[in-house]
């Protein structure tokens, strides 16, 4: 029954994501699931929730959708219960969904259920490394915005307001979310895959540095 419940919920995100832009489109869910997945089988948590979850996380990405943060809820909570997904599993997964983003760590509960933590450290774990430098790049070239200035410093602390209407450079976001978010992992797991992932992130900076100062 679990199962075809997520044979059904991959079909569904697949539809709902057809034409996404590159960075959040189901290749990114699938890629979130599968780390949530391996994180999971060092925890121990309600594996459907976290699948759930890691499968609708980005069902309608509120920047997508003009700032609309309710919209995911909408949708996701209307297929579960067409689904006949009992009420519990529904209100679980709709807390991870709620409360994943990273520009919302400020408004989080002290104590975090360990299914949300198991999601954000694998939606995380895509945001940084190979994958995450890709991702960055393509979502600053769909906002078109500047790869680099020499002359715009990133902006560091700022509020979720500012984090949502910040259009800095793409090499900016590196120090505003990408580098800080190895430290924000929750489970040992995650720390675990965030290092090298990390580690490559710098060097790939230390590179492009190198690259840009052509005469120097």
């Amino acid at each position: 029954m679990a199962q075809q419940l997520i044979s059904k919920t991959c079909d569904f995100v697949k539809h709902k994501l057809d034409g996404a832009e590159a960075g959040h489109d189901w290749f990114h869910v699938e890629r979130v699931w599968k780390i949530t997945k391996i994180i999971a089988h060092h925890e121990v948590c309600d594996t459907l929730v976290v699948e759930l979850s890691a499968l609708l996380h980005d069902i309608a990405d509120p920047k997508f959708h003009a700032g609309d943060e309710t919209l995911a809820l909408k949708i996701s909570s209307e297929f579960l219960e067409r689904e006949g997904v009992d009420p519990d599993t529904i209100e679980k997964v709709l807390f991870i969904i709620k409360n994943i983003s990273f520009k919302n760590r400020g408004e989080l509960p002290a104590d975090l259920p360990i299914e949300l933590k198991i999601v954000q450290d694998a939606d995380r774990l895509d945001a940084i490394g190979a994958i995450g430098i890709a991702r960055t790049f393509n979502f600053g070239g769909f906002k078109n915005n500047l790869m680099y200035h020499p002359d715009i410093p990133p902006k560091l602390n700022i509020s979720k307001d500012e984090y949502k209407k910040n259009s800095g450079t793409t090499i900016n976001h590196f120090y505003e979310k990408l580098l800080l978010l190895k430290d924000l992992m929750h489970t040992a797991k995650a720390r675990e895959l965030a290092s090298e992932r990390h580690a490559f992130m710098v060097s790939f900076l230390q590179q492009f540095y190198r690259e840009w100062r052509v005469d120097q």
